[in-house]
């Protein structure tokens, strides 16, 4: 089985609204994500079940957020996608490992789990959540967060909260994490400028409400043509040697070889 990529621009669809994924999958994001919770009613949310079943085939993986594991509706979300199974689940206001356990116990261990930090509970248990085996990255709920704590949704407000989760991540030797919406999407230069805090950080990717946030934050995590160009030529001065090398003036070492890697798969993954 092929391993899953982590996401880096992954757009939001609700799940009441099947007609728009075709054009979701087509958009440049380089996942769907078919929302069961906030984006979705009570009353919608039997309709959207049913739209998972009839759901089209997408050229992008489809990832579906249920309802958090203490919602009523948690329970039918997970019997809903039994029956045909996404690529991979969202987790929203995840607090325990015990939540993740819950989706693996019944997908299996390959199904892959993104959680959603959300609360005070959920920061509090990241270090173990990103330990668990099926979990591929994470994600900030940043504006659930601020409410839950008190604290402004501010940039400034949350630095914390988000190292602490780009931390856990890498010590989990989990992808880095996708930072949270930005609520603006009229404004490419708000979208680009959250986003290129959140990679300054060490977030991987940010999710995305709207398909005008796709290019902005498409070009922020994407690395530039140059940083391709360089790594390339990188990775063809250590192919035929065994031993440290110059380039451009400068060695060549380890840290320069996983950088280069690094700039390769990022650059193409979001070609």
């Amino acid at each position: 089985m092929t391993p899953p990529k982590p996401l880096s621009v992954p757009l939001f669809v609700p799940g009441h609204r099947p007609e728009l994924l075709a054009k979701a999958g087509a958009s440049g994001a380089d996942a769907v994500i078919f929302d069961l919770e906030d984006a979705v009613a009570d009353a919608d949310k039997p309709a959207a079940h049913a739209a998972l079943m009839s759901r089209p085939d997408l050229r992008v993986p489809l990832v579906v957020r249920c309802n958090g594991f203490d919602s009523r509706w948690f329970a039918k979300d997970m019997a809903a996608l039994a029956k045909k199974p996404p690529q991979m689940i969202l987790l929203p206001k995840a607090e325990s490992v015990d939540h993740l356990d819950v989706i693996a116990k019944q997908f299996g261990a390959d199904m892959p789990i993104i959680p959603i930090v959300e609360s005070a509970l959920g920061l509090a248990a990241i270090e173990v959540m990103m330990t668990h085996p099926s979990v591929l990255q994470c994600a900030f709920g940043h504006l659930d967060f601020s409410l839950d704590i008190g604290a402004d949704p501010q940039w400034d407000s949350l630095h914390y909260a988000r190292g602490r989760i780009v931390v856990a991540s890498r010590l989990g030797q989990k992808a880095p994490p996708l930072d949270g919406v930005a609520v603006r999407f009229d404004d490419a230069e708000i979208v680009a400028g959250e986003a290129r805090r959140a990679r300054d950080m060490g977030f991987g990717g940010k999710l995305l409400i709207h398909p005008k946030q796709i290019a902005p934050a498409k070009a922020v995590f994407r690395p530039s043509d140059a940083d391709y160009e360089w790594a390339q030529r990188v990775m063809a001065a250590v192919a035929n040697s065994a031993s440290a090398v110059q380039l451009d003036g400068a060695m060549v070492d380890v840290p320069v070889i996983k950088r280069a890697e690094a700039i390769i798969r990022d650059y193409e993954a979001l070609a």
